[in-house]
């Protein structure tokens, strides 16, 4: 026997029970498929072109945002202390995150599903959206003070490469990630999904210039270690033994590897031995076992 589907929320039944959740029903802004039309369009340009991935890889750092998608991710952003700029959900999504909604004053737009698929370019199924200010990204000498263990991330441009590495990176107790000036961003939603809010929990930062980022390393004293195939490489098993205390390893991208430049201005190479006639991992697995092979013996406490 089918259930018959249960009629959706008026408008006033919304604000009603708004405000019963202790939301205000002035930051309440409803929108449909006619209201896209019209110049009320400007206030959801957060929202706008979502699936652009080059367009909205430019906007959201000049424009000072990132967006996180899904309830989940929302509230990971919010316990790391991020700042929302607003919201974007369906009726049937809003009240799942009412308790989070109703801490702060952001406006809070409800569309229609076609109108929220009109405006990002894709069917919203993961709950809701937020429009959150992007943090100020910190030196990279204040960030590295008090690490042991740095992941370097080389010109990655794939978002879901670049999130499996940041989620690598939180289990296995990587201190600090940095990235290189045209490696992808860690704050695009993709990025941020993949790594299931981890990019909210390891510090990290953009690296100015590379590979000098090298010797900047060096001087704030790390040992800086490539993964790649190199005659004079160590196998990562042997490296873990003895690694010193503070050690940076860098990974390059998903087709060519790191630079010959780079490989030649660390202080050593390391491999992963392979066996089967399997020449390399992809560079997210790769990071993987070498952040575990590294990772500090938590009998150290670490």
């Amino acid at each position: 026997m089918n259930t018959p589907a249960k009629a959706p929320l008026t408008r006033e039944q919304i604000v009603s029970r708004a405000a019963e959740a202790g939301i205000a029903a002035g930051r309440l802004r409803f929108f449909d498929e006619e209201t896209l039309a019209s110049s009320a369009i400007d206030d959801l340009r957060d929202y706008t072109q979502l699936t652009d991935v080059a367009l909205r890889s430019v906007r959201e750092p000049a424009e000072g945002l990132f967006i996180a998608e899904s309830s989940k991710i929302i509230r990971r952003s919010h316990a790391a202390g991020m700042v929302p700029r607003s919201y974007l959900t369906s009726p049937k999504w809003l009240f799942d995150l009412a308790d989070l909604i109703a801490s702060n004053d952001a406006p809070i737009f409800i569309g229609t599903d076609a109108a929220v698929e009109s405006l990002t370019g894709f069917h919203l199924h993961r709950g809701a959206l937020a429009a959150m200010h992007r943090p100020q990204l910190p030196s990279v000498a204040d960030l590295v003070t008090d690490a042991r263990r740095i992941v370097v991330i080389e010109d990655v441009v794939d978002h879901t490469n670049v999130g499996a590495i940041f989620r690598s990176a939180a289990a296995f107790g990587v201190d600090v990630v940095l990235v290189t000036p045209r490696c992808a961003d860690p704050l695009y939603r993709r990025s941020i999904r993949v790594s299931m809010g981890t990019v909210f929990q390891v510090p990290w930062t953009r690296l100015e210039s590379w590979p000098d980022g090298v010797d900047s390393l060096r001087d704030l004293g790390f040992h800086v270690a490539a993964l790649a195939l190199d005659e004079n490489s160590v196998a990562i098993r042997d490296f873990a033994a003895s690694a010193p205390e503070r050690t940076a390893v860098v990974f390059g991208t998903e087709g060519d590897g790191l630079r010959r430049s780079t490989i030649a201005a660390c202080d050593s190479t390391v491999m992963i031995p392979m066996s089967g006639g399997v020449d390399s991992l992809n560079v997210a697995a790769a990071a993987a076992v070498t952040c575990f092979a590294l990772q500090a013996d938590p009998a150290d406490g670490a």
